[in-house]
């Protein structure tokens, strides 16, 4: 790379964009801008109620900050509005399956797909190994699913209403769910993301994937362990009384384990490797269905009319599915659980994600994220420093970038040719990347997968932070390996 220019390669438009190369000073503008920013609208002013809408405007004034230093180093008003469209264009397929989980989770409710979850999992599971048990049911289906966004979307849902039934913070709930969730997707060959990081990499799949194993299983024992204690020690006050809740249940719903038929075909299609949007789409049309044959008491409540005719069944789907829809019940807790904000309840977190790719987008044309990554790799004087630039790298990627994608690409792209020169082989850097850039992007609020993690489960990142002990322990995991040099593969020389 010239030293008076810094390259950029967008992923999906494969176009070269080439600035002046701002100092390390300027790069760091926008960044030091928007978290001083967003500190004191979070900690000051709004809290907890700072993503309804305040933090999206602080993502714009951050976007306008970067604007100012691009404009001081002759960055085009055009290129960086040109950028910005191509990051929210890359954004448009999580976009449209955000709006579908919101239907999805609509007609699931008034079907009583998750209602029946819920009454079975009650009866089944323990509060003791409630949570070693949902960190488990994750990592398998999004192994099977590949996504960590339609396993949070269907199971995660339903465990964090199984978890407030019995006690259990929903914080809790939410971090065991995204623990399981992420590991199923970074060791699934159907994620994106693990075919995203050995392509950026240079290695191999199914190389990338049992070069990973190495750190990511024992991160996973970690968890399970940490939650099994956390589960032993739990006061829930004994095996709670949920006898009134199944009555609850039981008698706003008609429950049956046929309903289970609707996820089971939602998982069968994404196995199949359906397309995500496709079989949320189907999911929601089943769902849909299975309301009107099982549930027309709801459906009529819904439409409000006595009768269940076609005219009142098309309203009270489409009403579940696009707007703010409640069940009631006989137990006050039920009532708040067996709400749904249909598409219109994702429209925050959509906004949020718009919002991020502004600021992304014009931190990509004006060159600072190439340079901050640049400055890190000059850091690197050693392997375990090589390691841990990367780490930094990813991490602050999600931080400024607001996307996992973006954490995987940037450092992938400035750190090949360095792993290579060290004579380490590309799994070491793929696998790096993953258990930094993917894991620890769900725990950043106003990251993509922050946003969406949040606004799908209901639960706010600084809520299931802590408890999320496999996104937070990989990075560390990573870095312990390369400070002992375990499983640090080598180049094999010709």
């Amino acid at each position: 790379m010239k030293s008076n220019d810094i390259s950029q390669k967008n992923s999906d438009n494969n176009v070269i964009i080439k600035n002046k190369e701002l100092s390390i000073w300027e790069a760091l503008i926008p960044v030091i801008a928007l978290v001083a920013m967003l500190f004191y609208n979070v900690f000051y002013v709004f809290g907890d109620d700072a993503l309804s809408g305040s933090n999206q405007f602080i993502l714009i004034l951050g976007a306008a900050v970067a604007a100012i230093v691009g404009f001081y180093n002759k960055v085009s008003y055009k290129q960086m509005l040109e950028e910005v469209a191509e990051n929210v264009k890359s954004t448009t397929g999580a976009l449209l399956i955000l709006l579908m989980v919101g239907a999805l989770a609509g007609t699931w409710l008034i079907s009583g797909v998750i209602p029946s979850m819920i009454y079975y999992g009650l009866q089944i599971l323990n509060p003791t190994f409630f949570l070693v048990a949902s960190v488990i049911i994750c990592a398998i289906i999004s192994i099977a699913t590949g996504s960590s966004w339609t396993t949070s979307a269907t199971v995660g849902i339903a465990l964090i209403g199984i978890g407030n039934t019995l006690g259990i913070s929903a914080g809790m709930t939410a971090g065991a769910v995204l623990s399981g969730a992420y590991f199923g997707d970074k060791m699934s060959p159907l994620s994106d993301t693990t075919n995203l990081a050995p392509a950026m990499a240079g290695s191999n799949l199914f190389d990338h994937i049992r070069y990973m194993a190495f750190t990511t299983v024992p991160t996973l024992i970690v968890t399970l362990i940490i939650f099994l204690i956390i589960g032993l020690n739990l006061d829930t006050n004994g095996t709670p009384d949920i006898s009134d809740k199944l009555q609850a249940i039981d008698g706003a719903f008609n429950i049956s384990p046929w309903l289970f038929s609707v996820p089971v075909l939602v998982i069968i299609l994404i196995v199949k490797k359906t397309p995500p949007l496709i079989a949320l789409l189907i999911g929601t049309l089943l769902g849909a269905i299975a309301a009107i044959i099982a549930q027309p008491q709801i459906i009529m409540a819904i439409s409000e009319t006595n009768t269940l005719s076609f005219e009142a069944a098309y309203k009270g789907v489409m009403k579940a599915i696009t707007v703010d829809t409640a069940v009631e019940t006989t137990s006050l807790e039920l009532n708040d659980l067996f709400t749904s904000g249909g598409m219109n309840g994702m429209l925050g977190t959509i906004w949020l994600i718009v919002c991020a790719m502004v600021f992304g987008g014009v931190m990509d044309a004006i060159g600072a994220l190439s340079r901050i990554s640049n400055a890190l790799l000059s850091l690197a004087t050693t392997t375990f420093g090589l390691f841990a630039s990367t780490v930094a790298s990813c991490l602050a990627l999600n931080v400024t970038a607001s996307d996992q994608y973006l954490a995987l690409v940037v450092p992938g792209k400035m750190f090949k040719k360095a792993y290579k020169d060290r004579g380490l082989a590309p799994e070491n850097l793929s696998r790096t990347l993953e258990d930094s850039g993917t894991v620890t992007s769900v725990l950043v609020p106003w990251n993509t997968c922050g946003a969406y993690q949040s606004g799908v489960l209901g639960v706010s990142v600084a809520d299931y932070f802590i408890y999320a002990f496999f996104n937070w322990i990989s990075p560390f995991m990573t870095l312990l390996f390369a400070a002992f040099s375990i499983k640090i593969k080598q180049l094999k020389k010709s």
